[in-house]
């Protein structure tokens, strides 16, 4: 079978698209990155990362209605696909087995 790579930044995007499932659009990643990560990002950097995931077919987009709030501009809403969610679950298996690989005494930390 082959594996799916996304990068760290990718899977991290990918990972809050699905969590917060129809609110998703550049801004809410954005914000529920730095809440859950404490990493600062830009909006132009997730943005660019959703359009490239939508690329590869892991996220689906649709514009949203308008809003009084953005002018009268439409939402891009980001939805993650069957392709996506395949490809997240092959990353955490793939990270868990990567982590039974580790020696019990490889983590402990020298000195204390």
């Amino acid at each position: 079978m082959r594996r799916t790579y996304l990068g760290e930044f990718e899977e991290m995007v990918l990972l809050m698209v699905a969590i917060l499932n129809s609110e998703a659009y550049g801004v809410t990643v954005s914000q529920a990155l730095e809440e859950h990560t404490g990493r600062l990002v830009t909006f132009g950097t997730v943005h660019n990362t959703l359009i490239r995931l939508e690329e590869k077919g892991f996220v689906t987009s649709e514009l949203g209605g308008a809003t009084t709030e953005r002018g009268g501009r439409r939402k891009r809403l980001f939805r993650i696909t069957a392709l996506g969610s395949r490809a997240l679950k092959e990353i955490q298996q793939l990270r868990q087995e990567l982590w039974q690989l580790i020696p019990p005494h490889a983590l402990r930390l020298s000195g204390l």
